[in-house]
Formats: structure tokens, C-alpha cells, sequence
């Protein structure tokens, strides 16, 4: 196995990307992208736990509106697991409520245990 070989190994395992390499690629593959981006670190963390349901929805607009226009593929959000909320945990509720109408969020789904796990969701940017 020559450096090239080890090198792409070790990108593919810590969900780094080369974006040149694609720029060459005609065609991408959908099922590839969507791969990558869902085993990729993220891009940009944003921490809201603690904050209220209205400071909460302002960090994730101006959060989201940041990342794109950084260009970011993938973004996580902290939220907290909701064990300070009495029923329903209201920030998780909240994320989910913004990502739904959010037009540039794509997929999103919870974080590993080492990302927050039920604590943390993850997002796609369209």
C-alpha cells in the first residue's frame, strides 16, 4: 500500500472529503454524497442548552443563515436531552420545529455519543 492509499484510508475513515477531487468527477454520485456527509464531522457546532425558547429559535436562524452562507455541509446542534423540562424536553422540540422550516436544511438526525448522542442533532445544509 503506497502514502496515497493510506491517505485517502485515513480520510474516508475520519469523514474528510477532497472537494477537488470531486471537481473532476462529471457526475456525482447522490448515495456517495449523502455517505460522506452523514459519517463527516461537523462543519460548526452551536450550543443552546440553557438559552430560552425565543433566544433559542434567534442563535438557530442567525446559526443556520452563518452556515450557509459559509458555505457548510454539515452542522450540529446541541440541545440537551431535556432533563430539565417538565413533559416534553422543549429545546429539542424547538430544533425540530426550525429545522422543518428552515429551506436549506436537509437530513438531520441525532449525534453519536461522542457528539451529544439524544442530546445533539445534526444537519444536513441543502
Amino acid at each position: 500500500m503506497n502514502f496515497g492509499d493510506i491517505l485517502n484510508k485515513w480520510e474516508k475513515n475520519n469523514g474528510i472529503y477532497d472537494k477537488d477531487m470531486e471537481a473532476g468527477r462529471t457526475q456525482i454520485n447522490p448515495r456517495e454524497r449523502r455517505s460522506r456527509l452523514k459519517n463527516k464531522k461537523p462543519d460548526a457546532v452551536l450550543d443552546i442548552h440553557g438559552l430560552t425558547r425565543d433566544d433559542a429559535w434567534k442563535n438557530l436562524e442567525i446559526f443556520f443563515n452563518d452556515s450557509k452562507e459559509k458555505e457548510m455541509e454539515k452542522i450540529l446542534i446541541i440541545h440537551g436531552k431535556g432533563n430539565h423540562s417538565t413533559g416534553e424536553a422543549v429545546l429539542k422540540r424547538i430544533v425540530m420545529e426550525f429545522i422543518e422550516r428552515c429551506p436549506f436544511a436537509g437530513e438531520s438526525g441525532r449525534g453519536k455519543a461522542v457528539a451529544g448522542g439524544e442530546g445533539a442533532t445534526w444537519v444536513i445544509l441543502k
